[in-house]
C-alpha cells in the first residue's frame, strides 16, 4: 500500500500516501482495517445485508481516546465519515463508501451503580450486553425490542421500547453522555453541562458527534412474562379488534404491539408466501400473580 484513496465530506476524491496513513495506525490503541486486512469485510458488514458498502480505512477504536484521535484525522483531511455502534443499522448510514468508518464495536463495558440505580455503558454496547449486565442487580431501563440493537442509534432517535410505557423512552431516561465534537473535543454533557448538546442527543439523531458513552437511570424491572402470538392475515379483524381492546386495558408495567409480516417459504415441492399479524406483549412483574409490579398493578 504506497497510497490510499478516500472520499471527501464534500463528495471528491484524494490521495493519502503510506506514511500518512501508517501515522493514524500506530497512534491508535484498536487495528485500523484496510480492505486487504483479514476482518474488514466482517467490519463494514450490518444487521442489513442489502447494504455493500466499502470505507477506505476502518478504525476499530479501543476506547474514547481512539475515537477522539479518528476525528481528528478525519477532521484534519477532509474525509468523510460514517460511525459504527451496535451494528444493527437499517439504512446503512453506518458503513460510508471510501471514508473513514468509526467503528465502535470493541466499546462494550457497561457498568452498573445498584445505589444510585444508573448505568454506564460504551457506544459499541447492544441491547443484550446491557440488559445482561444491569438484571444482575434486578434493575433495566427502556431499550430496544431486539437484543442486538445497539445503544446508541437507539438512544440518540428516540428510543422506544418495551418498558417505555411505564418510563418512557430511552432518550427519557439518559442522564448524561461523554461525545467527541467534530471538533475534536471530547465533552461531557448532561443537564447542567451543555445543557444544549445534551438536549439535542436525547433523540435528536447521531449527527451532533460520536457518543462514547452512556449514562442512564435504571428501574427495578423482572421478573419479566412475555411472548408473541401469530395470527394468519385473514384473521385480521379479529386479531385488530383484540389487540385495540387489549393494548388500551393493560397496565403501565405492560407493553403490546402489533405487526404485519410477509414470509416466504420455499420447499423443494414448492415456493409460497403468506402475510401474518404478530402480537408480542409484555408484563413486568411476578409471573404468577399475573404480572403484578411492585405498585401493585396488574
Amino acid at each position: 500500500m504506497t497510497e490510499l484513496q478516500f472520499t471527501t465530506i464534500s463528495g471528491t476524491s484524494m490521495v493519502l500516501d503510506e506514511a500518512t496513513v501508517q501515522g493514524f495506525k500506530t497512534s491508535l490503541r484498536g487495528p485500523l482495517l484496510h480492505p486487504s486486512d483479514a476482518g474488514y469485510d466482517d467490519a463494514r458488514t450490518v444487521w442489513n445485508g442489502m447494504i455493500d458498502r466499502h470505507p477506505a480505512l476502518i478504525a476499530r477504536c479501543a476506547g474514547a481516546a481512539d475515537v477522539l484521535t479518528a476525528v481528528t484525522f478525519a477532521r484534519t483531511h477532509h474525509l468523510l465519515v460514517s460511525v459504527r455502534g451496535g451494528g444493527h443499522n437499517v439504512p446503512g448510514i453506518a458503513v460510508c463508501q471510501g471514508g473513514l468508518m468509526i467503528d465502535l464495536a470493541g466499546m462494550r463495558s457497561v457498568r452498573v451503580d445498584p445505589v444510585r440505580r444508573t448505568a454506564r455503558a460504551e457506544g459499541g454496547t447492544t441491547w443484550g450486553d446491557f440488559d445482561r449486565e444491569t438484571q444482575a442487580f434486578g434493575l433495566a431501563t427502556t431499550g430496544g425490542l431486539v437484543s442486538s440493537t445497539g445503544i446508541a442509534g437507539l438512544t440518540l432517535g428516540g428510543g422506544l421500547g418495551w418498558l417505555a410505557g411505564k418510563y418512557g423512552l430511552a432518550c427519557d431516561n439518559l442522564i448524561a453522555a461523554d461525545i467527541v465534537t467534530a471538533d475534536g473535543q471530547l465533552r461531557h454533557v448532561s443537564a447542567s453541562e451543555h445543557p444544549d448538546l445534551f438536549w439535542g442527543l436525547r433523540g435528536g439523531g447521531g449527527n451532533f458527534g460520536v457518543v462514547t458513552s452512556f449514562e442512564y437511570q435504571l428501574h427495578p424491572v423482572g421478573p419479566v412474562l412475555a411472548g408473541m402470538v401469530l395470527y394468519p392475515f385473514t384473521k385480521a379483524r379479529e386479531a385488530l379488534t383484540f389487540y385495540r381492546d387489549f393494548a388500551t386495558a393493560i397496565p403501565a408495567p405492560a407493553h403490546a404491539l402489533i405487526l404485519k409480516r410477509n414470509s416466504q417459504m420455499t420447499t423443494e415441492q414448492l415456493a409460497f408466501s403468506r402475510s401474518e399479524l404478530i402480537l408480542h406483549s409484555l408484563v413486568s412483574g411476578d409471573p404468577a400473580r399475573g404480572g403484578v409490579g411492585a405498585d401493585g398493578q396488574r
